[in-house]
Parts: structure tokens; C-alpha cells; sequence
């Protein structure tokens, strides 16, 4: 139940390796990707983690007890030039449609405005529309559309983009 979980902001032990294996069986079972999606997830986050400045990016943590459930980041180390980047937004199934996704999403947001971000975006895949409902409610718009092979299989990658005023 959502009164359960707590939002975590910063590293955790285990969060790597949590939000990798989340991404790995989620985007496995749903959208047949598997072990190139799930090292390309694994390697980009450990890589981010290892330069994690928290003066301009973001990790949060969505917990039930001390088990990571969810979880969101903000990459701001380009934020002055291409815009932060909002990645690895998952939410464990067994825990989504709670509202624990715009909770994380919330407090990435919150980050931004105050850091004073002038452009958020982020890469996605066609087919994802609850997360793509979150996104444009609060105040996410689709800017591009491709469509490729790059993952093992044809998917369409979405970029969205916030332009903050």
C-alpha cells in the first residue's frame, strides 16, 4: 500500500543493482528486450552513479520498508547546454497504478525548478502510456519519434521535452 513506501532521496546501497534488475524483467516480459537492454541500463547507471554530483543531479527511491521498489534520476551533468535528463523511471508492477511513479516524479521535477533547469527531456519507447500519461500531466510534449532496430527489435524511441519558463 502507498502509505508504506518512503521516498529516499540519494544513494542506496543495492540501488544499481535494483533498478537494473527492474528494468531487465520488466522491458524482458513486456517487451521481448533482453540482455543487451538490460547491460546497456546496468552500465549507463553504474557510469552516472560514478560521477553523481548531487549540486545538479538526482536519485530517488521509492522504498516499502528497505526494499527498493521504484525509482527515478535526474542526469543534470548537461544541463546547462542540452537540457537535464530525466532517466530510468520504473516503478516495480507490483506497485504500479498507487501513485508511487508521480510521487518519484514529483520530487525530480521539484529538483529541477529549484536547480533552475531551463530544459528537462527524456527518451522512451512508443507503447508505454501510462508513463507517457504521467509525463504529459505534468507538462512533458512529445518532440520526436523514431523508429529502429538499435535494441534487437523494431520499437519506436519517443523523446519528450519540459521547457521550464
Amino acid at each position: 500500500m502507498v502509505q508504506h513506501i518512503t521516498i529516499h532521496q540519494g544513494y542506496l546501497p543495492g540501488a544499481i543493482g535494483r533498478i537494473t534488475e527492474l528494468h531487465g524483467t520488466y522491458y524482458a516480459s513486456h517487451w521481448d528486450l533482453g540482455l543487451f537492454f538490460e547491460a546497456k541500463v546496468g552500465g549507463g547507471l553504474a557510469e552516472f552513479m560514478g560521477r553523481y554530483d548531487e549540486s545538479h543531479d538526482g536519485l530517488w527511491l521509492a522504498l516499502d520498508g528497505k526494499c527498493i521498489v521504484g525509482g527515478i534520476v535526474i542526469d543534470g551533468g548537461k544541463a546547462r547546454t542540452e537540457g537535464a535528463r530525466l532517466r530510468w523511471f520504473i516503478i516495480d508492477p507490483a506497485y504500479q497504478g498507487q501513485g508511487i511513479g508521480r510521487k518519484l516524479m514529483n520530487a525530480a521535477i521539484a529538483f529541477c525548478q529549484e536547480a533552475g533547469f531551463k530544459r528537462v527531456y527524456l527518451t522512451t519507447f512508443a507503447g508505454l502510456d501510462s508513463a507517457r500519461h504521467l509525463y504529459e500531466q505534468v507538462g512533458f510534449t512529445l518532440i520526436e519519434e523514431v523508429t529502429g532496430d538499435q535494441w534487437g527489435k523494431v520499437l519506436t524511441e519517443q523523446k519528450f521535452e519540459w521547457l521550464l519558463e
